[in-house]
């Protein structure tokens, strides 16, 4: 999408020795990193900051966009601020911000607040499709055990009994019998293969999934609910409540 919109790695590159070579500013170190800019626990930003304390002759980092810097307003503000204590201007060549000028505070608290906006409302976008999904019956999260994920022939999540689907109607079994301690239950499945830890045996066996069925959250003024997956149950309602 960057390289579309022509915000590749390489065309911000050459924006920026464009511009440092129109202001005679001379480049003395080059950060690259392909990191999501929603927080600065980013590699190659540490190692940016820790430049920038042992190079104290350093006064500018440049970017070409504001949103290449942070995605978060609340968390660039802070970096800014942070950068100009080092006597260091953070400053985005393609939208250009005076600091000697209080109003243009304005247009920085747009720029940094717009691609916030735009990653909520994707975040929203999202949640929204899944709880849509979800309501048709799709499994679109991380299939539980016994499953596994794939595509129907419409190319939408689904998920389908795996390779130790058997051992999971097993673990139901011994268990409602009674005669096993769970713990028990778990090391003999996971000596056939199922590889299972102890906290999600126990969620295992209280999970409805294996029902077929697939509980929504509650969100926002939507009270939670459960719903027939389109995923075949590997128990039936009559074992699984007796475990």
């Amino acid at each position: 999408e960057q390289a579309e919109k022509g915000y590749s790695l390489r065309a911000q590159l050459e924006r920026l020795h464009q511009y440092c070579s129109s202001n005679n500013l001379i480049i003395t170190r080059h950060f690259q990193e392909d990191y999501s800019a929603k927080t600065f626990e980013r590699p190659e930003f540490n190692k940016l900051l820790a430049y920038l304390k042992q190079n104290k002759n350093v006064r500018k980092v440049l970017f070409v966009k504001w949103d290449r810097f942070s995605r978060n307003a609340e968390g660039a503000l802070t970096m800014i601020r942070l950068l100009k204590k080092m006597n260091v201007e953070a400053q985005a060549v393609d939208q250009y911000i005076d600091p000697s000028v209080p109003e243009q505070k304005m247009m920085l608290s747009i720029y940094l607040t717009a691609p916030e906006i735009e990653n909520d409302r994707r975040s929203m976008n999202t949640l929204q499709g899944m709880r849509r999904a979800m309501s048709e019956g799709r499994w679109v999260s991380g299939a539980p055990i016994g499953y596994r994920n794939t595509r129907d022939d419409r190319n939408k999540p689904i998920i389908v009994p795996s390779n130790v689907a058997h051992l999971v109607q097993e673990s139901f079994e011994l268990y409602a019998t009674g005669r096993f301690h769970i713990e028990e239950i778990r090391r003999m499945m996971n000596a056939k293969g199922m590889k299972c830890c102890r906290n999600n045996f126990w969620r295992m066996l209280h999970n409805t999934a294996y029902l077929g069925l697939i509980t929504i959250k509650a969100h926002m003024n939507e009270p939670e609910r459960i719903v027939r997956g389109l995923h075949p149950p590997l128990v039936d309602e009559e074992l699984f409540y007796r475990v």
